[in-house]
C-alpha cells in the first residue's frame, strides 16, 4: 500500500494511525502541500480535490479520509473497528460527518488558522470548535468510546484533531472526558504520535 501523506496534516494522521493499530505495512510519500505538488496533474489523477491523504491498495486509488477508513476497516480489520449491524452503521456515519464539517471547519480551522496561517476567521472557528467539544464531551460522559464498548474508526476520525486542538489555541482543560478517552487512546499498542505543530520549528 501506498499512503500519499502530509506529515503535520490530522485527516492523514488518522490514516497512518489506523494501519499502524491494524498491522498494516504500507509506503508513505509525502506530497509537498506548501509547494504545491497537490495541484500538479501528476496528483490530480490521484485525486482531483487536490487533497491528502490519498491511498492506493494495489489498483484500488482511495481519497478523502473518512472512505479509506472505513475500506481499511473492512478490508483490514476486525468487525469491531466498523460493526456491520445498521445501529451501529449509522451512529459511526454520525461521527464520520462530524469530523467532516463540525470538526474540520472547528479545531480543525483553528489549527491551520495558528500554525500555517490560513486566511479564514478563527473566531468562528473557535465557536464552531467549542460546541463540538461540548458534544463529545457530553456524549463522553456515559462511555469510553463513541459508538460501542470498544474503539472504532468513530474515535480515530475524531480523535486527531480533538486531540490537536491547542495548536489552535484551543483549550482543552474543561473537557475530562475527552481528556481521558484522548488516553486511552494514546495508551492503544501501536499508538503513533501526534503530529505536532512543533516539527516546524
Amino acid at each position: 500500500m501506498m499512503l500519499y501523506d502530509f506529515e503535520l496534516s490530522g485527516n492523514c494522521y488518522k490514516i497512518r494511525l489506523l494501519l499502524n493499530l491494524l498491522k498494516q505495512n504500507y509506503e508513505s510519500r509525502m506530497v509537498d502541500l506548501l509547494g504545491g505538488e497537490n495541484r500538479g496533474k501528476p496528483f490530480l489523477q490521484l485525486n482531483p480535490k487536490a487533497e491528502v491523504p490519498v491511498l492506493e491498495d494495489g489498483e484500488l486509488v482511495i481519497a478523502d479520509s473518512s472512505a479509506i477508513l472505513v475500506y481499511l476497516a473492512m478490508q483490514y480489520g476486525q468487525e469491531h473497528w466498523l460493526p456491520r449491524d445498521p445501529a451501529s452503521q449509522a451512529r459511526i456515519q454520525f461521527w464520520l460527518a462530524t469530523a467532516s464539517n463540525e470538526i474540520q471547519h472547528g479545531p480543525a480551522a483553528a489549527r491551520v488558522i495558528r500554525v500555517f496561517g490560513a486566511p479564514r476567521d478563527y473566531n468562528q472557528a473557535a465557536t464552531v470548535a467549542a460546541g463540538v467539544l461540548s458534544l463529545i464531551e457530553q456524549h463522553l460522559s456515559h462511555r469510553d468510546w463513541l459508538v460501542a464498548d470498544h474503539i472504532s474508526i468513530a474515535d480515530i476520525a475524531i480523535y486527531p484533531y480533538v486531540a490537536l486542538a491547542e495548536d489552535g489555541d484551543i483549550a482543552l482543560d474543561a473537557y475530562p472526558h475527552i481528556n481521558q478517552w484522548r488516553t486511552r487512546i494514546e495508551a492503544l499498542p501501536d499508538y503513533v504520535p501526534l503530529p505536532r505543530a512543533t516539527a516546524l520549528a
